[in-house]
């Protein structure tokens, strides 16, 4: 692995070092599924390298399903074909802008960032981070207000002088640390556009150096606690952030996601504790930061790593306040964070766990929210859970208790993948994004790929890191699925808390212009639509479902036809699917939010490998941008 430059490797690619795949895979399998409880995807699908030849799920389309394709429906734009080039492009009476770019100021007397020499140590937890991810917008006394999370750093633009982006002092790593968490910043919209307060009262930066509180199970367990911190329940910075949620009360919710990149080694000797492969935690790190800061050297402080991989709770009218980490919604690579409430007030939070073959779980609180009441243990004190799929399409949530798992409730909250394997839960296709609908009692997660579903190793079926076998299943058809599909549950008498749920399948994405076996798509997918690997998914409030890509986008094998990363609009009633927008080359789109009024949209694009926004010559910047139709109507 020192032959390999990582700091180029995505997320994905950085979990296949430390646990490889198979040079070759001798699986050869024919699977029948039934995948739709209410026949959108129709019938029986053959799926498997030996079940190539033998149909398409073009003759399986269902009568709702083909319907679609022709339908005007509820899409106040006209769709836009694939592009391959270096910019944004939306439909016909919409137009985009910049809101704010990574190194764009927060505050007065801040420069922009320096294109050669990158933003500097003084200036680097006062501009807008790097890699736009998830966000949410919040109208606190009138003023609109976004929390939006920077996932990474990408090493070489912000140590441009340093061999392949490496710190050489403790002052590098600080710059990479004050570049990465969260950025709460008010905008607002003038004669020009949109565009950021600077100076306003709820500007801050909450980054891998802000200190935060650790509640719920883990809170005080010697599993937690650290020299720094004898008590465990008190931490620094927050990693890696993913997606996002809201809560009821006005709350930011980031997630954190990759935090095993962070932790490293200085010890080639160091007896890795056996906890640590579950999470990919290894001697090397993608960012040195365990050269300079010792609390990242799990040689010297081995419980350090167990105090990130958390949902962390930010109020974003308080400028002052100190985020909280709730441990009771577990530790796994969050993706991010769907809050609905129960029939009967409790609160649910839905999270996918982002890795091949790992688990999607709820959480339910043991009180009930009550608007303007006390909601300080509501993310505190509950129940997390497990999804269970079954092929008939039925399923349920898995208790994770200590009667269940046999662990106590700070192993639970800490070791919560462990957990889940002891329940016997279904291993998914890299669970991202939930969304939950606003107007039906339905949700949907991304499962966005697995290269590794159904292939064999050493003649058993490939695993994820705690052994749990990746066989194919109804919910997760298709081997080596290098597409991804969008699940979708109902839960049982219409209560988001209730213990059981029916599911199907909302889309199999795929190429129906390369394939004519499974791996065509379902049948809303066609030559106009096509896309791979969902990712971000939001519900506007008119009820459709915006569903953003952060895949493959060489445009060739295939891929061919598929173009850059983008984002379409699906109709949860039709399962009629349009693009809405497209990316620039090599960039992600990622995260979402609505202005008070829903007149604008804003949307994240994330590691963009061309000159984007400001054009050729320029330095490639994430950027959050602002999308308006010209005649100045809603968006969502």
């Amino acid at each position: 692995m020192a032959n390999i430059d990582t700091n180029k490797l995505s997320w994905d690619e950085w979990d296949e070092l430390q646990n490889p795949p198979p040079a070759v895979t001798d699986f050869d399998r024919v699977v029948e599924r039934a995948v739709s409880r209410r026949g959108f995807l129709g019938g029986v699908l053959a799926f498997g390298s030996a079940a190539a030849a033998m149909g398409t799920l073009g003759n399986l389309m269902s009568s709702t399903a083909a319907h679609a394709q022709g339908m005007s429906g509820r899409f106040a734009f006209k769709p836009i074909p694939i592009f391959t080039d270096s910019t944004v492009h939306v439909p016909e009476g919409y137009a985009w802008k910049p809101l704010a770019k990574w190194g764009q100021p927060l505050f007065s007397g801040v420069p922009d960032i320096d294109p050669v020499n990158g933003v500097s140590l003084e200036n680097s937890d006062k501009v807008f981070g790097e890699n736009t991810d998830g966000m949410e917008l919040f109208v606190i006394g009138g003023r609109q207000v976004i929390a939006v999370n920077h996932e990474y750093v990408n090493n070489e633009t912000n140590l441009p002088h340093n061999e392949k982006g490496m710190p050489k002092s403790a002052d590098d790593v600080k710059i990479l640390q004050n570049l990465q968490g969260v950025t709460v910043m008010e905008v607002a919209e003038g004669k020009d556009g949109w565009e950021i307060v600077l100076d306003s009262p709820f500007n801050r930066r909450i980054t891998h150096l802000t200190p935060m509180k650790i509640s719920g199970p883990a809170a005080g367990s010697d599993l937690i606690k650290t020299a720094a911190d004898p008590n465990g329940t008190d931490s620094l910075g927050t990693f890696n952030n993913c997606g996002a949620g809201k809560t009821p009360w006005g709350t930011y919710l980031t997630c954190e996601e990759n935090f095993n990149g962070y932790f490293g080694s200085t010890d080639p000797n160091f007896a890795m504790p056996d906890d640590y492969k579950r999470y990919g935690i290894a001697a090397e790190t993608r960012y040195g930061y365990e050269a300079f800061d010792s609390r990242f050297d799990v040689s010297k402080n081995p419980n350090e790593p167990r105090r990130a991989g958390y949902i962390v709770e930010i109020d974003p009218s308080d400028a002052s306040s100190t985020p909280i980490k709730r441990s009771a919604l577990g530790r796994i690579k969050h993706e991010n964070a769907a809050v609905a409430v129960a029939r009967d007030g409790r609160v649910v939070v839905y999270m996918g766990d982002d890795e091949r073959g790992e688990f999607l779980y709820k959480y339910v609180s043991n009180g009930i929210y009550v608007p303007g009441g006390d909601t300080s243990r509501l993310l505190d004190e509950g129940t997390l859970y497990v999804a269970k799929f079954s092929d008939d399409g039925n399923g349920e949530w898995l208790a994770l208790t200590p009667e269940t798992t046999g662990m106590t409730p700070d192993e639970i909250s800490v070791f919560t993948r462990q957990a889940a394997s002891k329940v016997g839960a279904t291993t998914m296709d890299r669970p991202e994004w939930v969304a939950v609908n606003p107007i039906a009692i339905e949700a949907y997660c991304a499962l966005t790929n697995n290269s590794r579903r159904g292939e064999m190793k050493d003649g058993k079926l490939r695993a994820n890191a705690g052994g749990d076998e990746m066989a194919l299943n109804a919910v997760n058809p298709r081997e080596k699925n290098e597409y991804g599909q969008i699940v979708r549950w109902y839960p049982e008498n219409d209560d988001h808390a209730d213990g059981k749920f029916k599911w199907d399948l909302f889309v199999m994405a795929g190429n129906p212009d390369v394939h004519n076996d499974a791996y065509a798509g379902s049948s809303n997918i066609n030559s106009g639509n096509m896309f791979n690997s969902p990712d971000g998914m939001m519900f506007d409030s008119t009820g459709l479902l915006w569903i953003q890509t952060d895949g493959e986008d060489s445009n060739e094998g295939d891929f061919l036809g598929q173009g850059n990363n983008q984002m379409l609009a699906g109709d949860p009633a039709t399962g009629r699917i349009e693009r809405f927008l497209t990316g620039p080359k090599g960039g992600e789109v990622t995260g979402m939010t609505w202005s008070a009024d829903k007149r604008t949209l804003f949307v994240g694009i994330q590691h963009p490998g061309a000159p984007f926004p400001d054009g050729e010559g320029k330095l490639p910047r994430s950027t959050i941008v602002a999308i308006r139709r010209d005649d100045h109507a809603l968006v969502g």
